[in-house]
């Protein structure tokens, strides 16, 4: 366990300290803003940061863009790692850093295997957890395997649960959660795009750096030519859904040569060799190394269209405009559907190749589905859950207040 050393931790009277436990670079992305919320604050908050390591060089570079150098770092990644194995290690490893911070709060996000069993670790020690991004449900325990349970197992123990979204929030009044401990903030992957675009297009060093990432990226001029940006990882969806995705992409690159098809590509072994032997021979398809996420943002913002198997992207790619089609059997965003600028198509190649081929071929169809809302917030949901804990750190009896239940959809950023 690494800690940074020069940081005291001794708690101060009339702060409330958070130790926010996040590994992954979706996690990153998603409470880094609370993090720096809570920093602005010093008055009210003591926040401290501990970084598990499941994603190593992805959740690095996610800390780089914000600037946050980790309090604890317990870098528990391991080649060839089972989930058992992360989850044991994150159990035995994580205590050492609650005995030594004593928090008030755990913050966690999502439902990752760390966020999972840091929720685990914090009630074991009777540690109050407050849940970022609670509610999402496919209503299938194995669907997104293993993302459903562990979101399940985190929200068991939270105390406090920020909802996305009104659905999300009603998922969970469903399942016999208290209405006074479920607050609808939006998603805070909202905030880091608001907040990295506003880098982007203020910046002019920082967005030369983006630039450039994606000019050795690409085989191709991204600013002139047309392209899918595509993603593909998940756990269920690897060896035939993989299969079925690659054969795809492959017929869709030959009968659509005037577009160009950027794949970067998952570390993960399972995803990498697969996407790498399937597709390397292809010249309509780029396959690129991870982007960083401000390259990733700049890339999304100029895409015409994105195929993804991610929950993350379907957040992101309305709060930049684009049209999304869920490379996926089932989703727990059901709101981008709803509002019709995504859809859940599935892992069949015909399927794929069915709706893609449509979209790329009708500009009209294209336009129907570009968002004009979007249905995950406005860019503020950290603000949100600051303003939520400051008051009731202050006035533990304190009643939610209505515009805490409620948020509406937003523009696109």
């Amino acid at each position: 366990m690494k800690a940074k050393a020069e940081r005291g931790l001794v708690a101060v009277n009339g702060k409330q300290r958070v130790l926010l436990v996040f590994g992954t670079r979706p996690e990153a992305i998603k409470l880094l803003p609370v993090f720096l919320a809570l920093k602005a604050r010093p008055d009210a908050f003591d926040p401290i940061c501990c970084v598990t390591g499941q994603h190593r060089e992805m959740l690095d570079q996610v800390l780089t863009t914000f600037d946050v150098v980790p309090d604890f770092d317990l870098d528990l990644m391991r080649n060839g790692q089972s989930l058992a194995e992360l989850n044991a290690a994150i159990l035995s490893n994580l205590p050492p850093v609650l005995l030594a911070t004593k928090p008030d709060l755990m913050l966690v996000q999502g439902d990752t295997t760390t966020s999972m069993a840091a929720a685990l670790a914090a009630f074991y020690e009777r540690i109050p957890v407050a849940h970022v991004e609670a509610g999402l449900r496919t209503d299938r325990i194995d669907a997104p395997f293993p993302e459903e349970l562990n979101r399940r197992v985190a929200g068991l123990v939270s105390r406090y649960h920020f909802a996305p979204t009104e659905a999300a929030r009603q998922n969970l009044l469903r399942e016999g959660y208290a209405q006074d401990a479920v607050m609808v903030v939006g998603n805070t992957v909202v905030d880091a795009v608001r907040m990295v675009l506003a880098r982007l297009d203020d910046e002019p060093a920082f967005r030369k750096s983006a630039e450039s990432i994606l000019d050795a990226a690409f085989d191709f001029d991204w600013r002139q030519r047309d392209y899918v940006l595509v993603t593909c990882h998940r756990r269920e969806n690897q060896a035939q859904g993989l299969d079925e995705i690659s054969r795809a992409l492959s017929e869709l690159s030959e009968r659509h040569s005037d577009v160009r098809f950027a794949l970067p590509v998952h570390p993960n072994p399972n995803v990498r060799n697969a996407v790498r032997a399937a597709l390397s021979d292809h010249r309509g398809i780029c396959l690129t190394e991870p982007l960083p996420y401000p390259a990733f943002l700049l890339a999304l913002r100029h895409c015409s269209l994105v195929l993804t198997d991610s929950g993350g992207i379907q957040e992101e790619a309305p709060s930049l405009g684009k049209p999304v089609l869920v490379m996926r059997e089932h989703t727990e965003r059901i709101e981008g559907e709803e509002a019709g600028h995504a859809r859940l198509i599935g892992t069949r190649c015909d399927d794929i190749v069915q709706v893609a081929n449509r979209l790329l071929t009708d500009a009209d169809e294209l336009a129907r589905m570009t968002p004009t809302i979007n249905p995950y917030g406005d860019g503020f949901a950290a603000q949100r859950i600051a303003d939520f804990l400051e008051s009731r750190w202050r006035d533990p009896e304190r009643a939610i207040s209505e515009p805490e239940m409620l948020l509406t959809a937003a523009a696109p950023l």
